[in-house]
């Protein structure tokens, strides 16, 4: 069987420094395609290491790191000592079932730029569209 194809799916960890990968790679523009051809992968691999689904080699990761002028440690932030723990001893994994796309980047960026009073607008209209929309999925 192939790795992350069992009961539980891709390992917590790998989705993390993925979905990582994959915001960067979003944040600053380039599509899978781009990243494929930095590394010499195809976007399909690219796309597996996003979904977590191939683990990200050391030395892969030390080249997408400085593709994207980070340090390794960029792909590990969110993912403390605590959760970490967690994992290992088979608790609660990590919120990734939304993966990021260009508009929630977007939205996180442009979202400090506006007032206190704007953002907490910006929010009740996103939490009344989510909410919509999990209950026209209902």
């Amino acid at each position: 069987m192939a790795r992350g194809k069992g009961e539980d799916g891709p390992h917590p960890v790998d989705r993390h420094v993925g979905r990582r990968v994959c915001e960067k790679r979003l944040a600053l523009g380039y599509n899978q395609s781009d990243l494929g051809r930095a590394l010499g992968l195809t976007f399909q691999q690219i796309q597996k290491y996003e979904k977590g689904a191939n683990r990200i080699s050391a030395s892969k990761l030390w080249d997408i790191a400085r593709f994207f002028k980070v340090d390794i440690g960029y792909f590990f932030e969110g993912l403390d000592g605590a959760q970490a723990a967690g994992v290992a001893e088979g608790g609660a994994s990590f919120d990734h079932d939304h993966p990021a796309t260009r508009y929630t980047i977007e939205i996180g960026r442009l979202a400090p730029q506006l007032s206190t009073r704007r953002q907490k607008l910006a929010l009740e209209l996103v939490r009344e569209m989510a909410d919509q929309a999990a209950t026209d999925e209902a």
